[in-house]
């Protein structure tokens, strides 16, 4: 029998700029949620290259010294290749000459290269926590010679294999184009022209490959739009019921929380954005009037702004939701930075006015003495574990008097002649305190949201109507 051979796990460099204000702790957490990010790529981390500077603006983002590291890292001539040799002047020479020691001190705060012996492996893809321009990142695989990736091209990549449904890989096709388009190059031919076949110049390569772009994203849009339309039509049909969505940063256990709230078999995976889909499933064991709970994407730091439009359509059911959970991993040191994250998110989706409880996660992961140094921090968050019975069973109870608490008591009379449905929409919309009959018809006391107690009456109006 012949086995297969693994795939090799290709080795990745991570290149770290830290920038005036952000300390050094900020630094290492920002590489440690990458080394995540790659990590999740399938990559193997196997080194980093971090530097001050001024600017991640240069040409270069790195100093000479760390570009030669980072060619020693991958295997590079740690130079950036000129795309075209100019012959100089001897003005320009003798000027070359007299400028070649100095150094912009302006831009570069600190150039220190790193001892060589801790290099024992050559790594296959090197990844900027950064973003970079085309310019950038074409110089960076000119030093290191091998493949570059900065932060936003590591996200899209994950987007596009976590994607499952139509929805969600048209999202994710939309940002990938976007990002792409810029940073085309020009084929060896690509300055020539193509056919203009009359009047005015035809279009080189790159103009027409970029055209193709702006056309594909603009039909992917449209295809999206359609989608939406009929999610708006879901929507608008779920209106009067009560709905708890749960947003938070990527890995923070949504997904976890969301299975046990509704017993539903999801996707749960120590992973970043493993969940990509909105996931609407009624709370179990059912209340009454029923509860929607749904699970949103996950954010990040440095969430490209291409992927925060184009899942504005799955951000909606926050935006639409009765009551938004925010959900932390408490256990995680940067959990305060990433709760920023998740309320500027939402800002930008215009959700930040929905009622919403701070849910901490993962408080089996603490002591004792670190749950209540939290409660005291954050006095009206509820602090759960997910594997926690009775923490779920509280966390249930709690949502379900927080609705109870916008709701009015009422007593609702339904004649036998005017029955038909009604019954059935104020048992499952409306909490039944008790019901009674006689000759005539039913007579429930409920508890039920105004505006729902309101849509009742109008309907019993027309069903009366209807039998005269």
């Amino acid at each position: 029998m012949q086995h297969q051979t693994q795939p090799e796990i290709k080795k990745a460099v991570l290149i770290g700029i830290q920038l005036p204000r952000v300390s050094d702790s900020e630094l290492q957490s920002s590489l440690n949620e990458l080394t995540r990010l790659v990590t999740t790529l399938g990559y193997r981390v196997i080194g980093q290259l971090t530097q001050k500077r001024a600017t991640d603006k240069s040409n270069t983002v790195l100093g000479d010294g760390k570009l030669k590291v980072l060619g020693q890292w991958t295997g590079g001539t740690g130079k950036i290749a000129a795309l075209f040799v100019r012959k100089k002047s001897k003005a320009a020479l003798k000027w070359d000459e007299e400028s070649d020691d100095s150094v912009d001190e302006a831009e570069i705060v600190e150039d220190i290269s790193e001892p060589t012996s801790e290099i024992t492996e050559t790594a296959d893809v090197v990844i900027v926590d950064t973003d970079l321009s085309p310019s950038q990142l074409r110089n960076l695989e000119s030093a290191s010679g091998v493949p570059v990736l900065d932060r936003t091209g590591v996200i899209i990549e994950i987007f596009s294999r976590h994607a499952r449904t139509k929805a969600a890989r048209l999202q994710v096709e939309i940002a990938r184009l976007a990002y792409v388009a810029p940073r085309l190059r020009e084929s060896t031919q690509g300055g020539e022209q193509q056919g203009g076949g009359g009047k005015g110049a035809g279009e080189t390569s790159l103009e027409l490959d970029k055209r193709k772009i702006r056309d594909r994203i603009k039909e992917l849009k449209t295809e999206l739009a359609s989608i939406g339309n009929e999610h708006d039509v879901r929507r608008a049909r779920r209106g009067q019921e009560l709905s708890v969505a749960l947003v938070g940063y990527t890995n923070a256990g949504k997904s976890s929380l969301m299975r046990a709230l509704t017993g539903s078999d999801i996707l749960i995976a120590d992973k970043l954005f493993a969940t990509l889909d909105t996931t609407i499933r009624p709370m179990y064991p059912e209340s009454k009037p029923k509860v929607l709970i749904s699970d949103t994407v996950g954010f990040i730091k440095k969430l490209p702004h291409d992927l925060v439009a184009s899942f504005k359509s799955t951000l909606d059911e926050a935006l639409h939701a009765s009551l938004l959970l925010y959900v932390v991993d408490c256990s995680d040191l940067s959990f305060r930075s990433q709760l920023e994250v998740t309320q500027k998110v939402l800002a930008e989706v215009g959700a930040t006015d929905v009622p919403h409880l701070l849910v901490l996660n993962k408080r089996d992961n603490l002591s004792v003495k670190e749950q209540a140094a939290l409660l005291q921090e954050f006095p009206d968050c509820f602090m759960l574990s997910t594997r926690d019975h009775d923490d779920l069973e509280k966390l249930r109870a709690k949502i379900l008097s927080y609705f109870e608490s916008d709701m009015v008591d009422a007593d609702f009379f339904i004649p036998y002649t005017a029955q038909q449905g009604l019954i059935g929409d104020v048992r499952d919309k409306a909490r039944v305190l008790s019901e009674s009959h006689n000759d005539l018809g039913t007579t429930f006391k409920i508890r039920v949201k105004e505006d729902v107690l309101i849509s009742f009456q109008e309907r019993l109006k027309k069903l009366t109507k209807k039998r005269l």
